[in-house]
Order: structure tokens, then C-alpha cells, then sequence
């Protein structure tokens, strides 16, 4: 099969389009013959070892040399074939899914836990813009946050792929929901239903003396003391993204903000879907909100398979509006 393969960490140039071996599943997995995947900073945060202190780190990315040879966390596609113990699929099943790995390539095999069907409303491409997004919003909203209706909400970047979706998540859960985002990109956080928008190349959502019982802090643009600030006295700050030095970005953001927890009223937390035990669950409820029509996948770009390394490039970028997805 071909896959793009990274041998060593650099940039997008990095990711070489090969001929591999295509993979058996286990007794636990499903053979995927992959229609689409998703881009997104999780693959290059990977592709360039960054940040680097991660790679000192149990369980990371590799000291010298990339531990994942072939990326993409996201996959939309078809069950190709099943593994002895598998009791959930069939050859034939259009399923979507977070292998975490793997997905740059026409074949991939994942976890029957880790896989759902696909929303039969969505196309192949759509459903891959779902999983690791949509499932880290999910984790920031319901679980870390705690969200119950009426509260109020602020998401600081709100126009990304974990921020569109998490407007929309906090809106199904009844909140009343503060998008932050660029002038751009104003009019598309009001449409995902956004009671307020804040454009933060006018104004400083740290500074409007508003507060909040929840803010999913995507952006990383503002120090941990700034982000408690908007929060009532017994608020929650979930952390997703940050800024930062090649040596300790996003993590560093995080850290520090959750070093702060046992020390404020606030609750810090993290939304890390990557180590999540729950993919599968979680898929099944993102698929009722998307096919009640309460949420959807928003696509900024969608690229040809050969133009994965163009497509990480735009993502690097980061001023994609919603999510980078790639036909297979």
C-alpha cells in the first residue's frame, strides 16, 4: 500500500510517499481501507519532535528518530477485513475512527475499541474531520468541564478544529456560549451558534471584567493568571492548546496553568483525548449530536492524498477555519 512515512523529524518534506507492507489486524482489530483523514497540530507537533522536552519523556514521540513512522490520528473509510474476536464489524461497514496512527496511508489497522460507524448523514470526508477534534471538545466540555445548562461558556479559539465543535457542543448542552476568534472569522463562530463573539484583534476578552463558569482555552493566548481572571470564583479552565518555545510548547502552557490548581478556587484541568480510554463511547455520542443535528464538521480545505505534506504545511499555518481533511 502507499503511506507517507516519516523517517526522521523536519519539516512537511519530512513525510515521503512510499510503498509499505499493507498490515494484518490482531484478533482485537479491523482492517481499514482509509476513504479520508484529518490533519491537524497533533501530527506536526509529531512530525517535528516538538516540543522537544516531550521527547525526554516516557511514552513520547522518540529522543533521535520518530517512534511513528506513518501519521494521522483520523480515518474515515471502510472495514476491510476483522480479526478473530472482532463481534462488532464486517467487511464492507463504513466506520470512522481515532488510531491515533496510521492514518496517512490507504490502509490502517485500529481497535474494534477504538472505531464506530460511520454518521450515515456525513461523507467520508466530513466524518473524518471528527474524531480527535470533536472528541477532545467533548472531553473539555462534558467531562473536565462539567457544563450544566445556563452556565456560561468562553471558548478562546473558537474558529479552530477543537473550537468549532466546541461552540456547538456547549450550545447542545444549553450554555450561554462566548466564541473568541479573528475578524475573519466572526461571522462562522455566530453561525455555529455563538451568543457572543469576541474579535481579539479589537478588543481583550481578559479585560472585559465579564466571567464565565467554564473557559476551554484552545488559543493558549493568555497567561494562566489572565484566564482565572474571567472566571467566577468556583469556575473551571480547561486547557487544549498553547504557545510557546520549540522546547516546551503547548505543554508548557498547561503545565503552568495546572501547577496552579491546588493553589486557587478554580478548578484546572485538561482535555487530552489522545490517553482517553473511551474513544469508542465517545464516537457513538459525537454521532448523536451530529445526526440530531445539533453539530457538525466545519471544512476549511480538503486536499488529494499526494498533497499531505501541503496540507500539514497549511495546518502549521494555523489559520485554518474548522478542520484540513484529505481524500484517500
Amino acid at each position: 500500500m502507499k503511506a507517507f512515512v516519516l523517517r526522521s523529524y523536519g519539516p512537511p518534506d519530512a513525510l515521503r510517499l512510499t510503498e509499505i507492507d499493507r498490515p494484518s489486524p490482531r484478533d482485537d482489530e479491523v482492517l481499514v481501507r482509509v476513504r479520508a483523514t484529518s490533519v491537524q497540530p497533533y501530527d506536526w507537533h509529531l512530525m517535528r519532535g516538538e516540543p522537544i522536552i516531550a521527547r525526554l519523556m516516557g511514552g513520547g514521540p522518540g529522543l533521535v528518530k520518530p517512534k511513528i513512522a506513518v501519521l494521522g490520528a483520523d480515518v474515515a473509510g471502510e472495514v476491510e477485513a476483522v480479526g478473530k474476536d472482532v463481534t462488532e464489524f464486517a467487511p464492507g461497514d463504513e466506520v470512522f475512527a481515532m488510531p491515533k496512527e496510521g492514518g496517512f496511508s490507504e490502509y490502517v489497522c485500529v481497535k474494534e475499541s477504538d472505531l464506530a460507524p460511520k454518521p450515515a448523514s456525513l461523507s467520508f470526508e466530513q466524518a473524518a474531520a471528527v474524531p480527535l477534534a470533536a472528541g477532545t471538545a467533548l472531553l473539555a466540555i462534558r467531562d473536565q468541564g462539567r457544563l450544566q445548562p445556563g452556565q456560561r461558556v468562553l471558548v478562546n479559539g473558537a474558529s479552530g478544529g477543537v473550537g468549532t465543535f466546541a461552540v456547538q457542543l456547549a450550545k447542545a448542552f444549553g450554555a450561554h456560549v462566548t466564541g473568541v476568534c479573528s475578524t475573519r472569522n466572526t461571522d462562522l463562530v455566530r453561525s455555529l451558534g455563538a451568543d457572543e463573539v469576541v474579535d481579539y484583534t479589537k478588543e481583550d476578552f481578559a479585560l472585559s471584567g465579564e466571567r464565565y463558569d467554564l473557559m476551554v482555552d484552545i488559543a493558549g493566548s493568555h497567561s494562566g493568571s489572565a484566564c482565572r481572571r474571567v472566571l467566577t470564583r468556583k469556575g473551571i479552565l480547561v486547557v487544549v492548546g498553547g504557545r510557546g518555545s520549540r522546547w516546551l510548547q503547548p505543554a508548557g502552557h498547561a503545565f503552568s496553568i495546572l501547577a496552579s490548581g491546588p493553589f486557587v478556587s478554580q478548578r484546572m484541568a485538561l482535555a487530552d483525548v489522545i490517553r482517553c480510554k473511551d474513544t469508542k463511547r465517545n464516537l457513538v455520542t459525537l454521532t448523536e449530536y451530529i445526526e440530531d443535528g445539533r453539530m457538525t464538521p466545519v471544512i476549511d480545505r480538503s486536499y488529494p492524498f499526494a498533497e499531505i505534506p501541503a496540507a500539514v504545511r497549511y495546518s502549521e499555518e494555523g489559520h485554518a477555519a474548522g478542520k484540513i481533511v484529505v481524500t484517500v
